[in-house]
């Protein structure tokens, strides 16, 4: 299964009370909410290669899948982890510099959507992609 290709965001489901729950306030929320997300994502073998690109913010990113590294979101949150592929699906474990707490973000392809759901602190919430 691959998750090769340009994504662009087309629909989200209970995300402005995820961002509540992750501590962000409500004007980044309602801007967050239009941010024109893309995403593309080139895998070969264990080798991740992203670009995010939003009303926000562009940036690139070269991973290694299971390897720990740096991440910041777009309201500045500064986060830690790895993505690791269990079967079918895409798992990134992150932990938040500043209070420690597990952020959960997995990505698995629904029919012709990429579907990214968000678990923190018992609140989820999904990024339904298509392809760009």
């Amino acid at each position: 299964m691959t998750f090769n290709g340009n994504w662009k965001v087309d629909r989200s489901e209970n995300y402005e009370k995820f961002m509540e729950q992750m501590g962000v306030n409500m004007v980044k929320r309602k801007l967050a909410a239009h941010d024109n997300l893309k995403v593309t994502l080139e895998q070969t073998g264990d080798k991740l290669h992203v670009k995010e690109s939003s009303n926000f913010r562009t940036i690139e990113l070269d991973l290694t899948l299971g390897v720990t590294f740096e991440y910041s979101l777009a309201d500045g949150t500064e986060l830690s982890g790895s993505w690791v592929m269990e079967g079918d699906t895409m798992k990134g474990v992150f932990f938040r510099k500043d209070n420690g707490k597990q952020l959960t973000t997995t990505r698995v392809l629904v029919g012709d959507e990429l579907v990214q759901t968000y678990l923190y602190e018992g609140v989820e919430a999904k990024r339904i992609f298509k392809k760009a």
